[in-house]
Order: C-alpha cells, then structure tokens, then sequence
C-alpha cells in the first residue's frame, strides 16, 4: 500500500523589528488583514486608522469625502505622538506613492524611521473577507486597491522604509511575530 504525504508549506516566522520609537505603515487592498494584524500586535493607542479617523470627523468611517479631513487628523495625530517619541502606526492602504510621501516627510521632521508592512495576499483572499467585514466595501474598489497593490510593490522596495517587510500568504501574516527594538539599534 502506498502512502501519499500532502506538500506542507513550513512557513519560517518573520520576525517584524519594530524601533521605538517609528513611523509603521500598513500598506495592502482593503480585506488583506492590516486593521486585525495592528490589533494583534501593537497598542491601541499606537495606531492610527484613517477610517476611524474618517469616523470621527463624519460619523462614518465609510465616508470618502471627508478623506481630506480624516488624513490631516491622521497626520496631526501620528506628528503629536511621534514628537512625544512613540510608536506610530498608520493603518490605511497607503498605496498611492504621494501618501506615502507625506508620512516618509513626517517621520523625517521628527527624526525617526520609517517601517513598511505590506500584505501581498491573493485578491481572492482579500475579496473572501471583504465579503464578511462589517464595513463592506465595493468589489471593483478592493479590485482597483489590489491592482495598485502590485503595482506598487515593484516599487516600494526603492523608498526611503528604513525596512520593509513583506507578508505574501495569510499563513505568513498569522505567523509573523513583532519585537521592539531600540531605535538606537535601526539607523
């Protein structure tokens, strides 16, 4: 009788170093897990998320058209937290370079590193739990926000993220662990 073993995939864990302090960004499509990996793994008090800063500005984190207000609020937000020297970690999709580059700007002003997590998962995955959230967002959106995802993976590597790690399978972001670091130790 032959036996047949299935492939298993071992996932090495990535550990995530963190300096403290430091400017974290949290970039993919919405549904690839960014808002339940921050819960995870920092302070609630260390992430700033442009939907509740969204809600507290309209009184619903859907609303797009306050977005200019809820990313002032989210800049004046991570600026005061960083010029007290803590962690600030901003949990948006930021996939546009230009929102990018207003974050690398802050964290350059107050000195500290920028670290970006991206989560490359597959769109189907990232459709799956759009699907289940409480906020559900338009299909074609998650599609444009996973498109501009690859496209800005080919170029994320080349920005100015001190470090820049990269989680490709749900099984790679369950596994991930974070650990702080002195900030002496990142430069």
């Amino acid at each position: 009788m032959r036996r047949f073993l299935k492939k298993r995939r071992f996932l090495k864990k990535m550990k995530i170093l963190i300096p403290d302090p430091s400017l974290v960004l949290l970039i993919g499509p919405s549904g690839s897990g960014k808002s339940i990996f921050a819960r995870r793994h920092f302070l609630p008090t260390e992430v700033v998320s442009s939907d509740f800063c969204r809600a507290l500005v309209s009184d619903d984190a859907n609303n797009q058209d306050v977005s200019k207000d809820a990313f002032d609020l989210l800049h004046f937000i991570a600026r005061k937290r960083l010029h007290n020297r803590k962690v600030v970690v901003i949990d948006a999709t930021n996939l546009r370079r230009d929102v990018r580059k207003q974050l690398f700007l802050i964290a350059a002003a107050y000195e500290v590193v920028p670290i970006g997590i991206a989560f490359d998962l597959p769109k189907t995955v990232c459709f799956a739990r759009n699907r289940r959230r409480d906020r559900y967002i338009n299909p074609e959106v998650v599609e444009r926000q996973w498109e501009q995802m690859q496209h800005a993976l080919t170029n994320l590597k080349n920005e100015e993220f001190a470090t820049l790690y990269v989680l490709d399978s749900v099984g790679a972001v369950e596994a991930a662990t974070v650990e702080r670091i002195s900030s002496r130790h990142a430069r």
